[in-house]
């Protein structure tokens, strides 16, 4: 059966988060409510080491308490640089994620495509974005093909992201054709640019590296409005996305639903005025009765 999974959004967005958030203190209360996988974001995983903690001993931490390092989260906006100080700078920080997830034993890595192209004076074709990214994406690859880190390409469900659905992301992965390269399948950014279904019912499942649970809000597709905001826990009624129908394709596609995770990642400001501890106490309450529903 599937297992449970959190992403650190739930607590934290990069701008705000519920109070008493610390990587560490999600740590404990995923062990605590049995989550066995977690999303560790970039940021969160800064401050922690800037506040003097190790990553010796986080990974001592997560392997004494049975929780996987499931992805690091994440390198942003790796596509459609300008200049070749930018490209550079987007490899040196790939060189400094596979140092750090060599040290915690983390196997993957999610990688965001840029947005905001038109405020750059960029007007790329669909064609030349996915060829460009395929370019960045291999170069990429081999420099994580000593240490078999894998990468996971997260298209974002906005007008202005450059790789905003899962029929685009999944064409750049077959494309750069590597066993280390997967889709990051969130099912609110799926949503949010209405992905092709079709596209997902005849896709390989093991090319689905990760896949984020939530709900929505149901907003027009592209809305500018149409935030990480929206998003809501799984059995909100205010949902509107079909869970029975992600569950049903992934399992028809090969997806791993005896050894996979199922990740949840809302960025609700509502939620963030909970405690860590009860946030991540109804994450795994949520996710637990999602996979009882949909997921057997």
């Amino acid at each position: 059966m599937l297992k449970m999974g959190f992403n650190e959004g739930c607590t934290w967005d990069g701008n705000r988060g519920c109070a008493d958030q610390s990587l560490m203190a999600d740590l404990k209360a995923c062990v605590k409510y049995g989550i066995k996988g977690i999303d560790i974001r970039f940021d969160c995983l800064n401050k922690y080491l800037e506040e003097g903690g190790t990553l010796e001993e986080l990974n001592a931490f997560m392997k004494e308490n049975d929780i996987v390092p499931l992805s690091y989260n994440a390198l942003c906006f790796f596509n459609m640089k300008s200049t070749q100080e930018e490209k550079d700078a987007v490899m040196a920080e790939l060189d400094d994620i596979i140092a750090k997830c060599a040290a915690i034993d983390c196997h993957m890595v999610v990688v965001v495509p840029s947005c905001d192209l038109a405020e750059r004076g960029i007007e790329a074709t669909r064609q030349e974005i996915r060829d460009e990214a395929v370019a960045v994406l291999k170069e990429m690859i081999k420099k994580c093909e000593p240490t078999g880190l894998k990468l996971s390409l997260e298209f974002c469900g906005a007008p202005t992201m450059s790789i905003n659905t899962f029929d685009d992301a999944y064409e750049i992965v077959k494309l750069v054709d590597s066993p280390l390269m997967g889709v990051t399948l969130d099912q609110y950014h799926f949503n949010g640019m209405r992905s092709d279904w079709s596209k997902l019912e005849k896709a390989d499942g093991k090319k689905i590296f990760v896949w984020h649970l939530n709900d929505t809000e149901d907003v027009p597709a592209g809305a500018g409005y149409n935030t990480d905001a929206k998003r809501l826990w799984p059995s909100d009624p205010r949902g509107c996305l079909d869970h029975k129908r992600f569950a049903d394709t992934l399992k028809d596609i090969g997806y791993d639903f005896e050894n996979g995770f199922i990740t949840m990642e809302v960025f609700r400001p509502d939620y963030y005025e909970l405690s860590t501890d009860e946030c991540i106490r109804i994450a795994a309450e949520e996710t637990a009765k999602h996979i009882q529903r949909y997921c057997k």
